[in-house]
């Protein structure tokens, strides 16, 4: 099984305040879209070829209660809420499920937690395949930012990129960000 760093979320009661938190952090995300179905709508910034960070909120127009990335009864701040990594087949580990999705041309199946909230509270990474489609990265504006470090409060993990840093339980999650304003950590 191949496996990479897709993209890491940042969740926000909704997404004016979550892109307005992320301008101050000098980070500009570009439009998104809905998530038929799942309740949510999102903003999107390029890392790079293959990889993004999301903001994603709760969709005031959406047609079902969000469960994921922690976003049923979030409250508090923007924060980083989890991270996906792809997966090519993509198999859904246990205690979770996969649904297929699409936007326009984008099409994904995506593993979701049966218990609805985010294994160790998002640590714990969704899987995606785009199904050799388009990647959402490939339309993004690049303006020059990029992952240098995750942070996880995991013991171990299947995915050996040397920027992903395990630091045991009882750590925060965290995501670093190098770009031409320097570095930012979420």
């Amino acid at each position: 099984m191949r496996l990479a760093f897709d993209h890491a979320a940042i969740a926000a009661r909704s997404l004016e305040e979550g892109a307005a938190w992320l301008a101050e952090r000098g980070l500009t995300f570009e439009p998104g879209g809905r998530h038929p179905g799942m309740g949510t709508h999102n903003r999107l910034m390029s890392l790079g070829p293959g990889e993004y960070l999301e903001l994603i909120a709760p969709d005031p127009e959406g047609d079902f209660r969000p469960c994921w990335f922690g976003l049923d009864g979030f409250d508090g701040p923007p924060r980083l809420a989890g991270w996906v990594m792809r997966a090519d087949p993509l198999e859904a580990p246990a205690g979770t499920r996969t649904v297929q999705a699409r936007r326009g041309d984008l099409s994904w199946r995506i593993t979701l937690p049966l218990a609805g909230q985010m294994p160790r509270d998002g640590a714990q990474p969704m899987r995606i395949d785009w199904g050799g489609g388009p990647h959402p990265s490939d339309r993004l504006p690049d303006r020059g930012w990029r992952m240098t470090r995750l942070t996880l409060p995991l013991e171990r993990l299947e995915l050996d990129d040397r920027r992903l840093m395990l630091t045991g339980a009882g750590t925060p999650m965290s995501l670093t960000l190098q770009g031409p304003d320097g570095t930012v950590v979420l």
